[in-house]
């Protein structure tokens, strides 16, 4: 996969984290993005070296996704606690 397919896989992985994770996100669309394309090569590292399943199984889609949300979770938790701060 090229570096825009990894960028548009990131994309849909990242809108797909951010949609089962509801609630305010700090970052925009380049963050999701980010957070997407990380979590989906996250992801598919983990699924791969614990071996649940080969490289281009579909269900490297689902371990991307939940490297999504446990990095927006993560991302949430780090950039949220910064802004309590310095609002108090």
């Amino acid at each position: 996969m090229g570096i825009l397919g990894w960028i548009v896989f990131g994309l849909i992985v990242g809108f797909v984290a951010k949609f089962l994770t509801p609630g305010r996100d700090p970052g925009g669309f380049i963050v999701t993005m980010i957070i997407g394309i990380v979590g989906a090569l996250l992801g598919g590292f983990i699924g791969r070296a614990v071996g649940l399943y080969n490289e281009n199984d579909p269900v490297g889609f689902v371990m991307a996704v939940i490297g999504a949300v446990i990095l927006l979770l993560l991302y949430r938790l780090f950039t949220g606690g910064s802004r309590r701060r310095s609002i108090a």
